[in-house]
């Protein structure tokens, strides 16, 4: 059994059908690369598997570690160890990067642990520090960086980063990651694939890259590729998948799938 298990899942938006029956499985461990052009339902699949209240499931089941999560909310979902790394940060001025980190670690061990019926302690002072400097010094990210209010004036890629250190600390079983490639210079990109490696190599993270782009692909590798259109997957594989594309494009997969591009264009609307 797989961690998380996407079975026959379909979303619509208002009357839009966005997502036309998904089956995914993702475990720990695992990096799976989901790809796809714009307006194929990769970001719809994103916010639906983290609960966004915007997109209706009207057919299918969505479990996690065994349990059907799909009614639950967001940070439900989270305390479960799913995490989503969003597209488009927000900032919260006022709010240190570290206190942040610390809020999230302990809003998590609030949650009741099944074995025991009881929430974990608050992370002692001590404890904290000493997680937040092993992520730093795991992920080559500067100390200071952690004292500035989270996403307050951040770059692309330092917003990237603070999710990557967000990831660290919170540990989670998977990881969703929607095009967290968009935007980034060549540094910043190798800078947030190697970091999602470093936590799959020591923490065994589990991670679904979402990307419509090969090139994050280049310094993170995945084990499970899977290509969708108009709201499917049509194609899995392996990394031979990225080839592939690169070689052909998707307007090659278009043809042989019989996805057109009437239906990506109407299962986009800024949905991926």
């Amino acid at each position: 059994m797989a961690d998380l298990e996407i079975r026959n899942l379909h979303v619509r938006i208002e009357e839009h059908e966005i997502l036309k029956g998904v089956d995914l499985d993702v475990s720990r461990g695992e990096i799976h690369a989901l790809m796809g052009p714009n307006g194929s339902g990769k970001s719809t699949l994103a916010s639906t598997l983290m609960g966004h209240p915007a997109y209706e499931i009207t057919e299918g089941s969505i479990t996690f570690r065994g349990e059907d999560i799909t009614e639950q909310e967001p940070h439900e979902r989270a305390k479960a160890g799913l995490f989503l790394a969003f597209q488009y940060p927000v900032a919260i001025p006022g709010v240190s990067v570290a206190n942040f980190l610390r809020m999230a670690i302990n809003a998590k061990r609030s949650g009741t642990d099944t074995q025991s019926g009881t929430g974990q302690e608050p992370i002692t002072v001590k404890e904290f520090r000493n997680q937040l400097q092993h992520a730093v010094e795991l992920l080559d990210v500067d100390r200071a960086f952690t004292s500035r209010h989270l996403n307050d004036g951040f770059s692309g890629g330092e917003k990237k980063r603070a999710e990557i250190l967000q990831m660290a600390m919170l540990r989670p079983d998977v990881a969703i990651l929607d095009e967290t490639d968009s935007g980034l210079d060549i540094d910043a990109l190798r800078t947030v694939a190697e970091g999602v490696q470093r936590l799959h190599d020591e923490q065994g993270l589990g991670a679904l890259i979402i990307t419509h782009y090969q090139r994050i692909l280049h310094h993170v590798r995945p084990q499970f590729v899977h290509i969708m259109l108009d709201g499917r997957i049509v194609l899995e594989g392996g990394v031979e998948l990225v080839e592939r594309l690169e070689r052909e494009g998707y307007d090659h997969l278009r043809q042989e799938f019989g996805a057109s591009e009437a239906g990506a264009v109407a299962a986009g609307d800024g949905s991926g």
